[in-house]
């Protein structure tokens, strides 16, 4: 059966073959004008795939998603409750709340660079670069000097006579590095008070000569008690975005 279906689709496709060998394959037509170079749709389809296929990479190292992410895992550990919230729900809250925090910029890139390209006051490359400008302003506000010297010296290419001309080389480890080590920073900062509880019942069992009861499941009771109480999600959103509107 499955031969069969490869040779009816070889079939199908012979015409279609056919017509591409006498016009050519409009995938690959480019034409140059006064205008500059027109890409044909295809093209542009296959360059809007492309994209699609590296958004990932793009929204977990070049946006506000990795910090907020490895928090919030840091935050669930230390409460001890296992996969509660489940790991769908810690990326939801994440992505939700990394599209809150990149909403200037996303609107700023809109307004200079996609929209001109959209109504063509502006060519794809210029457009690009206006979008990367924006961009890139957001990840060096939100990278540590220590860390975007480091990776400047290990490229040889440095020093830069303006953070515009930082490459995407340079940047990009730099980002991610310093976004590391401001998620680990705020998650010690949520661990302590969750650990301290955690000392003291294990304190009390021990005294009480309950050693044979883990002290995790007693724990957990305060521990979610004392997050409600003191609100502690709203607290941690609040942080986590006001961590990148302040910068670092």
């Amino acid at each position: 059966m499955t031969r069969l279906s490869a040779i009816a689709v070889a079939l199908m496709l012979l015409p279609v073959a056919g017509a591409a060998q006498e016009q050519g394959l409009p995938a690959l037509t480019l034409s140059g004008g006064e205008d500059g170079t027109t890409y044909s749709l295809s093209l542009q389809i296959l360059a809007l795939m492309t994209i699609l296929t590296v958004l990932p990479s793009i929204v977990l190292g070049m946006s506000a998603f990795t910090r907020i992410i490895i928090v919030l895992s840091i935050l669930r550990q230390a409460l001890g409750t296992q996969q509660t919230p489940p790991n769908q729900v810690l990326v939801a809250i994440a992505l939700f709340l990394s599209l809150f925090v990149m909403q200037p910029v996303l609107t700023q890139i809109y307004d200079t660079s996609v929209s001109p390209y959209l109504d063509g006051e502006l060519a794809p490359e210029e457009a690009v670069a206006g979008a990367w400008g924006d961009l890139s302003a957001f990840m060096l506000a939100n990278t540590r000097q220590n860390d975007l010297l480091m990776f400047t010296e290990l490229s040889g290419n440095g020093p830069y006579d303006d953070t515009a001309d930082v490459p995407v080389s340079v940047l990009l480890p730099a980002f991610i590095t310093s976004e590391l080590k401001t998620a680990f920073q705020i998650g010690f900062l949520l661990f302590l008070p969750f650990l301290v509880i955690d000392m003291v019942i294990a304190s009390i069992l021990m005294a009480l000569g309950m050693m044979m009861l883990s002290p995790m499941i007693v724990s957990l009771p305060f521990k979610l008690l004392l997050f409600v109480l003191v609100d502690g999600w709203a607290l941690t959103m609040g942080s986590l975005a006001s961590s990148f509107f302040g910068g670092v």
